[in-house]
């Protein structure tokens, strides 16, 4: 057994070149076993957002606390809180962040494919945010 205590890994800034507004990440996890699985508690400031990404292995959003806004390529921009489970597919252009006035934080687990968990698309425009 293993017991990963919280705050042990230090926690770092979102970069801008993969998001809008304040964003920190508390790593949480990562898989020792197979080096594959990850996961983090992330926190958005309001309007905070992604990029636009994908994950090879898809992706879980537990979110923890707050309201935020998620949307796949090509649907609505969807209304997140408290106790929603989130699911990506592999492969499927997503985004997600808080909302407008209020924070939000969510619990990110992904698996990486050849030693890649994520590829970084364009930023979510104002416009595409606020739909």
């Amino acid at each position: 057994m293993k017991i990963t205590r919280a705050g042990t890994t230090p926690s770092r800034s979102g970069s801008p070149d993969w998001f809008t507004g304040a964003v920190r990440l508390d790593p949480l996890f990562t898989s020792e076993d197979t080096g594959r699985a990850a996961g983090a508690l992330v926190t958005f400031e309001p309007g905070a957002r992604t990029a636009w990404h994908t994950h090879p292995a898809g992706q879980t959003l537990i979110v923890t606390q707050g309201k935020g806004r998620a949307q796949r390529d090509g649907g609505p921009v969807e209304e997140i809180r408290p106790g929603d489970v989130i699911w990506f597919e592999a492969g499927e252009k997503h985004w997600h962040g808080a909302a407008p006035d209020t924070g939000m934080s969510h619990i990110a687990i992904h698996d990486s494919v050849d030693g890649t968990a994520v590829t970084w698309l364009e930023h979510v425009s104002d416009a595409d945010y606020s739909a």
